[in-house]
């Protein structure tokens, strides 16, 4: 599931990455890993537990971004008779962190990466998270290897799950992979990403999910002042992450099937949420029939128009209820999917940045080799959800307030400046409170004035933009 990307550049002591770095500070962000965290990491890198399955003759390769280093999956697409073979290994972070160590405790604190426009915040050291344990193409790793057969129409036909050692063959990046696709220079591995993905996609479809295309958001400085520029994401994107959602739905499949588990669930949307996005949209004049669901509007949306760029950010609060369920001993619980995905539904596919990904991950080797779980894994599922909760929540924290400063910034320097908006929300308990949509830039902010009108269009005045502070505020012009 997407989160809200936002990426800003430009020298450290500029007033926006200054707010940013402030930022940190004041949400007790770590700066660092303890020095028993550090020690074990290192000695850990030198000595892994091995498995015996050897799968190094597997031509593997990863898709991330051109800079990234913490890479979690690495896979290898072939044609299986009528049908296709997706094997997509996993970074094995078991196969480093020992259960009760001084890295496992700080995993536990940390418990996801959290990701700022101009850095992120790790949740393993660098000695494993973007060197040992990373499926680098530099040497043999661990993994946890899945094997799904799909056939003709992309439906899963089999599953295997195993450890193995593996080996990436090659890094990759998405403009490098949609420029081998479109082009028609693609190996066929990576030409069958573009296969295998548009199939997935159309299962998608057909069971009622949607997978949003969020585009990131680079805030650039130009002559002392900030300006917002979305970059949609590429098809490749889209044909990666459904492989990723293949093999968390497969996950949930396995752990269901075997009684014990952890599944990532989402309730179906209430309607206040569906309809303040309903006037997120009319503020950004996007034509939403009252009659078109919400999947097919955010499927009709181009990520490379500004106006529906800054929606397809907004339609992430919807995702904002997603839990994390735990189930033992063929007790199921009463919600079981995720509305997002229309299906049962886990992490398990980036351990590195995820503590409940190695959760996961072992849940579902003892699961295919038809085994107990480990202790440690069974002792940690009671406290597991409330963990991911609190971390989800402190990652959301972050996006929100670096949004709230970045948007600070792009107005800051326009106080006293009118600009058109729509009310999209209103406080229950403050009714002279509300929230304005901006219809360009798009900005959202806080409104004071009598008898706002919700859902309505609205001149408004900029009254202040802080991004030390991070505050918008407006009144009606």
């Amino acid at each position: 599931m997407p989160r809200r990307p936002l990426r800003v550049t430009g020298a450290p002591e500029a007033p926006l990455r200054a707010a940013l770095a402030a930022l940190r500070t004041e949400l007790g962000v770590p700066e660092g890993f303890p020095p028993e965290a550090l020690a074990e990491a290192e000695r850990a890198a030198t000595a892994p537990a091995l498995p015996s399955y050897d799968a190094t003759d597997i031509p593997l390769f990863t898709i991330d971004p051109p800079d990234s280093t913490d890479l979690d999956q690495a896979m290898h697409l072939a044609r299986q008779g009528t049908g296709y073979r997706v094997r997509y290994a996993i970074a094995d972070v078991a196969a480093f962190v020992a259960p009760g160590g001084a890295l496992d405790a700080e995993a536990h604190r940390r418990v996801t990466t959290l990701y700022f426009p101009d850095g992120r915040v790790p949740l393993h050291p660098a000695a494993l998270g973007e060197a040992a344990a990373s499926l680098l193409p530099d040497g043999p790793r661990p993994a946890a290897l899945w094997t799904i057969d799909l056939d003709a129409d992309g439906r899963t036909l089999a599953v295997d799950l195993r450890r193995a050692l593996v080996r990436s063959r090659a890094r990759l990046d998405y403009a490098w992979v949609q420029r081998q696709i479109d082009d028609g220079r693609a190996e066929e591995p990576v030409a069958l990403l573009k296969t295998v993905g548009l199939l997935r996609e159309r299962l998608e479809t057909e069971r009622g999910g949607i997978s949003l295309s969020v585009p990131e958001q680079e805030i650039v400085e130009r002559d002392g002042t900030y300006e917002p520029v979305y970059r949609a994401p590429l098809p490749a994107d889209g044909w990666n992450a459904q492989i990723s959602l293949l093999t968390g739905m497969a996950a949930a499949d396995l752990m269901l099937a075997h009684g014990t588990g952890v599944l990532r669930t989402l309730p179906a949307a209430p309607d206040g949420a569906v309809g303040r996005l309903r006037r997120t949209a009319h503020a950004l004049h996007i034509d939403w029939p009252h009659h078109v669901s919400y999947a097919d509007l955010v499927r009709s949306l181009d990520p490379h128009r500004p106006r529906h760029a800054a929606f397809l950010q907004e339609c992430t609060t919807l995702l904002r209820g997603a839990g994390y369920t735990v189930f033992r001993d063929g007790t199921l619980p009463p919600i079981t999917t995720h509305s997002a995905v229309a299906a049962p539904y886990t992490h398990c596919t980036a351990p590195l940045r995820r503590l409940a990904d190695r959760y996961t991950t072992e849940l579902c080797l003892a699961a295919a080799s038809g085994d107990d779980p480990p202790d440690w894994v069974l002792a940690a599922l009671d406290t597991l959800p409330a963990e991911m909760t609190a971390g989800a929540r402190r990652a959301g924290t972050v996006e929100r307030e670096c949004v709230n400063v970045v948007e600070a910034a792009v107005l800051s320097g326009r106080v006293g400046e009118t600009f058109d908006a729509c009310v999209v929300d209103i406080d229950d308990d403050r009714p002279t409170v509300g929230t304005v949509q901006l219809t360009d830039p798009a900005v959202i902010g806080r409104v004071d004035g009598e008898r706002l009108p919700l859902g309505e269009r609205l001149r408004v005045r900029l009254t202040e933009a802080d991004p030390a502070r991070a505050t918008v505020r407006f009144v009606p012009a």
